[in-house]
């Protein structure tokens, strides 16, 4: 008898597995035929906000918005927010003019839950993350979002796969500790550094590998303490003689007790050639599939740590990076690191959208599949325009956002020609009385393009 029950009973189970696929292939099948707003209606807002945004609720008084079917399009189409601090910013809830609305959209910044430092760090008074509480949206629904409104946020039409609901992972708030040491490839350490309250400290420490042979590397992954402004990673071109290294180990800080530049400090930026690095408090980036960039033998990397303490109590700074290695049998295509820095920076004083312009063009083939800004305070705005062939006068990169600018990826990757390129039009204000020009500290400024090719 009992077998006939347990035979029962894994029959049941198998009968109502099979039934519960079934019913998600059937939804998958209903909503791949509808409209990627209906999508975002049925299976985001109907489950997730109009318990709150429903008409005549607190929640929706306060905020101005109603997110049931009849109304929620309307309400979120070309509307500035109720939230003093995000109207002051510019924002509007969702833009539609695709990729140039997305940095300015009040909506994505209340439901990024994945960037959640970055908004309670530097925008507390914008209120909370959205849904309340930790059941925040899934990566898969933020990503269906994020191509909707990069698309344009049509109310009809399909543009963005409904297939990227079927990521269900969603963020959970993890605090700063060390890496896991890679299985194969390397870990550094910047071990905990005092920042004095309302200083800059950036600090460069070079570390050896001490690997024999040539190794390849195809994901990064960083993570820092809080108020850090950037971790980069460098390599010291052919310019500079072994001989000239600096010691391994040492920190060498960029300016003294008083403020000062440290000159011997800055002498080895010259011969700097960027390879990675992130304005992230945690990053994990993989290459491209059979993509990975070349560490040749006996090699050895300047790691350079900046922070901000805008506090009244000196802080603690600390980073981690790893980086992940695979055989040479697994890479098709070397990596490139591209790195665009122009110089020639003079923001005259009290100005406001003072715009520079520069131009890259590329000596050879390449295709690019990440691009992302550097620059610092006084920068409002950092646009990247394709230059020549199909992508002339394209927008592909826009930021409005100095400390934590995102990091696009391209896929398939943009394909430069040889006398193709960029155009790079960066906007800046600047109350001060004196001029701005290039400068390590935040308060100086910057205009740099990072990115990667093959």
């Amino acid at each position: 008898m009992k077998y006939f029950i347990l035979f029962f009973g894994y029959s049941l189970l198998f009968f109502m597995s099979c039934n519960t696929d079934e019913s998600k292939n059937g939804a998958s099948l209903i909503l791949e035929d509808m409209d990627t707003y209906a999508v975002i209606q049925s299976q985001i807002w109907d489950n997730s906000c109009i318990s709150c945004h429903v008409a005549g609720s607190p929640f929706a008084k306060q905020s101005g918005l109603v997110l049931t079917e009849d109304v929620s399009f309307l309400q979120l189409i070309n509307r500035v927010p109720t939230n003093s601090a995000a109207l002051a910013d510019g924002l509007l809830l969702v833009g539609d003019d695709g990729y140039a609305s997305f940095p300015k959209s009040f909506l994505w910044e209340k439901i990024n839950a994945n960037d959640a430092a970055h908004f309670y760090d530097d925008h507390p008074e914008y209120g909370a993350i959205m849904p309340l509480g930790d059941e925040f949206l899934t990566n898969g629904q933020l990503e269906f979002i994020r191509q909707w409104i990069e698309s344009g946020a049509p109310e009809k039409g399909k543009v963005a796969n409904v297939s990227l609901l079927d990521n269900e992972t969603r963020y959970t708030a993890i605090p700063f500790e060390p890496l896991a040491v890679p299985e194969s490839g390397f870990q550094f350490h910047i071990e905990p550094f005092t920042v004095a309250p309302g200083m800059d400290r950036e600090i460069f420490l070079y570390e050896k590998l001490n690997n024999p042979e040539a190794v390849y590397v195809n994901r990064v992954e960083i993570a820092m303490k809080s108020s850090s402004h950037h971790f980069l990673m460098y390599q010291f071109n052919e310019v500079l003689v072994p001989s000239r290294y600096p010691p391994a180990g040492l920190i060498r800080d960029v300016y003294t007790l008083a403020g000062d530049y440290r000159y011997e400090t800055l002498y080895h930026l010259q011969f700097h050639d960027f390879v990675t690095g992130t304005q992230w408090p945690k990053m994990d980036y993989h290459y491209p599939e059979g993509v990975a960039f070349e560490i040749p033998a006996n090699f050895g990397f300047d790691l350079n740590s900046h922070y901000v303490n805008k506090g009244t109590e000196p802080i603690k700074g600390e980073v981690y990076a790893n980086l992940y290695t695979i055989p040479r049998s697994e890479v098709d295509k070397i990596a490139k690191l591209l790195s665009v820095n122009n110089l020639d920076l003079n923001i005259p004083a009290n100005s406001s959208q003072h715009k520079i312009l520069y131009n890259f063009i590329a000596s050879e083939e390449m295709n690019v599949f990440q691009l992302f800004s550097h620059a610092h305070a006084n920068m409002t705005e950092f646009r990247v325009y394709g230059l020549g062939g199909d992508i002339d006068n394209e927008l592909l990169y826009i930021t409005f956002d100095w400390e934590h600018p995102p990091i696009k990826e391209f896929d398939p990757p943009i394909l430069l020609e040889a006398g193709q390129g960029f155009r790079i039009e960066t906007t800046y204000d600047n109350p001060n009385s004196r001029a701005l020009t290039f400068g390590l500290r935040s308060t100086d400024e910057m205009m740099i393009l990072f990115g990667a090719y093959y």
